[in-house]
């Protein structure tokens, strides 16, 4: 298995949002790197989560508490020293961010800047890892990836709220985490952008997995509502394992790369909804796919892309699975968590893509 010369071996790790679909996934690596991990999140969502599955609540310091709470946090903070933050916490749905658009930017902007503050004040905490979107850029659709130097932006609430985190964080990192000035604060501070994410255990509304498994279980068909939107695909694993190499290189660099990046597929892993479906459907061995685009929608982009030139060249990081091993994960999981061991399906997962 990747270890990242056992960077994270012994140390207090701090991973918000620990009870979400990534978070959870992060969660259960940095247990098997040898870390201390302690999550700070709200409840999960379902019972089915991978959290709960994979009965993480016994396997590490298990927190509730909401990331706009700044005096739970700091308390927090305070008690378990963490050395390495990774902030995960975060409304990440597009079409929840219409419905809830204040809650949206309190807890994208707000949260990010509690944790940041809570880096900031705290002597023991020196890296932090913040995780935004590919959505935080300005999209104009455009046939070439985004690269870390394009302007931030978004359209609709959640993606906005990302560009403003983003915003937020560089002007911390300028105003209080500047590289010049590493000697006397101590800390290094980035933020992370990943593709779409997909993998078991989320069961979110309105993502394009969790909505197939869902339909295929109640044996519907699958209702596709933006079937030619083209997304940068990847597994939960391939973005994990970008945040982990960058806090490994910060840990033993850590003026060099306090900065953006973005962690994307390789080009074959940016595809259609339709495709993706499609391919769910062959893996899962039954059901049929609805299209659904003419019913009134609120607006989502139709093609996004991300530039990972940056992570290639300076960490060295490449993705290692292409969208039909993504899948293969991914379906594995779904059609597995009713009996199997859930925590050990997910090391198993990633001891095998490690290997890779």
């Amino acid at each position: 298995m990747l270890d990242f010369n056992d960077c994270y071996k012994g140390k207090n790790v701090l991973v918000t949002g620990h009870t979400g679909f990534k978070g959870s996934w992060l969660s259960i690596w940095l247990k098997q790197l040898g870390a201390n991990v302690i999550g700070y999140s709200l409840d999960p969502s379902t019972n089915k989560d991978n959290f709960v599955l994979s009965r993480l609540t016994s396997k590490m310091i298990d927190v509730r508490g909401d990331i706009r709470d700044y005096k739970r946090l700091e308390e927090v903070f305070e008690k378990y020293e963490p050395e390495i933050v990774f902030h995960l916490a975060a409304q990440p749905l597009v079409r929840a961010s219409y419905e809830k658009p204040i809650e949206t930017y309190e807890t994208n902007i707000m949260g990010t800047l509690n944790i940041l503050e809570c880096i900031r004040k705290t002597d023991q905490t020196k890296i932090g890892i913040m995780i935004t979107t590919d959505k935080c850029y300005e999209n104009k659709e455009q046939l070439v990836g985004y690269k870390e130097s394009d302007p931030m932006g978004g359209y609709d609430p959640y993606s906005s709220s990302k560009g403003c985190a983003e915003l937020a964080i560089s002007s911390w990192l300028r105003s209080f985490f500047n590289p010049k000035q590493y000697q006397v604060h101590g800390k290094s501070i980035a933020s992370v952008r990943a593709g779409n994410v997909i993998g078991g255990g989320d069961w979110a509304l309105d993502r394009i997995i969790p909505d197939c498994i869902r339909d295929l279980e109640l044996n519907r068909a699958i209702r596709i509502r933006n079937p030619k939107a083209i997304r940068p695909w990847q597994h939960v694993l391939e973005p994990l394992s970008g945040y982990l190499r960058l806090g490994q290189k910060m840990f033993e660099e850590p003026i060099k790369y306090c900065e953006g990046w973005n962690f994307g597929p390789n080009e074959d892993s940016i595809i259609s909804v339709w495709d993706v479906a499609m391919k769910v459907v062959e893996r899962y061995g039954k059901g049929e796919i609805k299209d659904e685009s003419g019913i009134e929608q609120p607006h989502e982009a139709k093609l996004l892309m991300l530039n990972i030139d940056k992570v290639r060249s300076r960490l060295g990081w490449i993705p290692k699975l292409n969208i039909n091993e993504t899948l293969d994960f991914t379906i594995e999981w779904y059609k597995e968590y009713r009996s199997s061991d859930i925590y050990q399906l997910c090391v198993d997962q990633i001891n095998k893509f490690s290997r890779k």
